[in-house]
């Protein structure tokens, strides 16, 4: 095997990397909400005015949360897809690979291992509550650095994974995105198979349909069961990011080794979730065709969930609560003091167009099929992740000698 050498982590890379921002200038913009647990890259982020304070980066960059717990929670990404330097919270370091010395992508998985997480958590310093990892704690930390043909065979394993991830996620998108234009075009401007339907002059809707609160319609009903406590190794659902921030892309699960210490919802076959909480856009659908997942997961008490009257009611009932009216409505008739959301009381304020039986079937059996589709990329990308993280720690050690891979790096 290569001979791997012992180095100070700041001797291996750029931290933090050099980037020229000019002030009031608009800048591609990252924020802690932006970093999704779990996955490689950063798919979404905003635009701001540039204020002279925050961390600066570049393609390639690695995110790293120092704040708690986002630290301790994984919040670590690659930056992506950025048209030009960006920056950032002042809550991340920033790590570049330097030039003959190291290679970016692998530097972003090293920064994922325990035991660099972990030196940089023993490392925090600061109030309870709003503790930081020390940046010259960090840049001291000793780390064992393969020769650089190494680094890049590791991270092009690893990367192999995250991209087969990054392609699903934009498969979904494309299949909810099909999905959700056929639903808008039947359901929102009254235009099936390309025909406008008749229009009823009364009640302004096409003939047969109905204006109706959402816990009165026939094609599902709310689910009200009971909160249970749950033994064994759980995939747990949350509403939102364990330091509070929102989920955007495809959720954060955590798996339990013990039971949860609260008690949490079960979800049943042909059942969509969504968070309660004003302000927070996350859905979760289970179908028959994804029945272990569904066995084995349980949901945080902070989702609402309706059933389906059968498979063909599902991607009615789906993109009715995925829609932005649904989610508009919910945060009107959200209450509370400390924390506002929907209950179920203000929940039968909310009205809904619901078509005839018979269309809403058939919407079904056009659709359903690309919700099963939904629901098996999201599958693998969870074995994905499970197998990506199983040989990430063997990868960085050593315990896997690429030396006898072929692996175009």
């Amino acid at each position: 095997m290569s001979e791997w050498q012992k180095i100070t982590f700041g001797e291996a890379v750029n931290f933090p990397p050099k980037c020229s921002l000019v002030k009031k200038e608009v800048y591609p913009y990252i924020e802690l909400a932006n970093i999704n647990i779990g996955f490689k890259y950063v798919y979404s982020f905003g635009e701001q005015k540039y204020n002279g304070s925050g961390s600066k980066f570049e393609n390639g960059d690695t995110l790293f949360a120092r704040i708690t717990p986002s630290l301790e929670n994984g919040k670590i990404a690659q930056v992506k897809n950025l048209k030009k330097t960006g920056f950032g919270s002042g809550e991340f370091f920033i790590f570049r690979g330097k030039k003959g010395i190291s290679d970016s992508d692998f530097i972003y998985y090293l920064s994922q291992t325990e035991s660099f997480k972990n030196n940089a958590i023993n490392s925090m310093v600061g109030a309870s509550g709003r503790q930081r990892a020390d940046n010259k704690f960090v840049a001291k930390t000793k780390i064992n650095l393969p020769p650089l043909p190494t680094q890049q065979k590791i991270a092009k394993i690893l990367s192999n994974y995250d991209d087969l991830i990054e392609n699903n996620l934009k498969r979904i998108k494309l299949l909810e995105e099909s999905a959700r234009l056929t639903y808008e075009e039947w359901f929102l401007r009254f235009r099936i198979d390309g025909k406008k339907l008749d229009i009823d002059p009364e009640s302004g809707l096409p003939f047969g349909w109905e204006k109706k609160s959402i816990t009165q319609c026939d094609a599902f009903k709310q689910d009200n069961r009971k909160l249970k406590e749950f033994d064994g190794e759980k995939l747990y659902y949350a509403t939102a990011d364990v330091d509070g921030t929102e989920i955007t892309v495809d959720g954060e699960i955590i798996k339990w080794l013990n039971k949860p210490s609260r008690a949490q919802i079960k979800p049943n076959n042909n059942t969509v979730w969504f968070a309660r909480m004003s302000n927070t856009y996350k859905v979760l659908c289970f179908n028959n065709k994804n029945t272990n997942l569904q066995d084995s997961s349980v949901l945080s008490s902070g989702f609402a969930g309706f059933n389906a009257k059968n498979d063909s009611c599902l991607p009615f009932l789906y993109f009715t609560i995925n829609s932005k009216f649904f989610h508009d409505l919910k945060d009107l008739y959200a209450t509370g003091a400390t924390q506002v959301s929907l209950n179920n009381d203000s929940m039968s304020y909310i009205k809904i167009i619901e078509p005839r039986s018979e269309l809403i079937e058939k919407f079904g059996n056009k659709t359903l099929p690309l919700i099963e589709e939904i629901s098996n990329l999201r599958s693998k990308n969870q074995l994905l992740k499970e197998a990506r993280d199983i040989l990430l720690p063997r990868l960085m050690t050593g315990m896997i000698d690429t030396d006898k891979l072929k692996v175009a790096a």
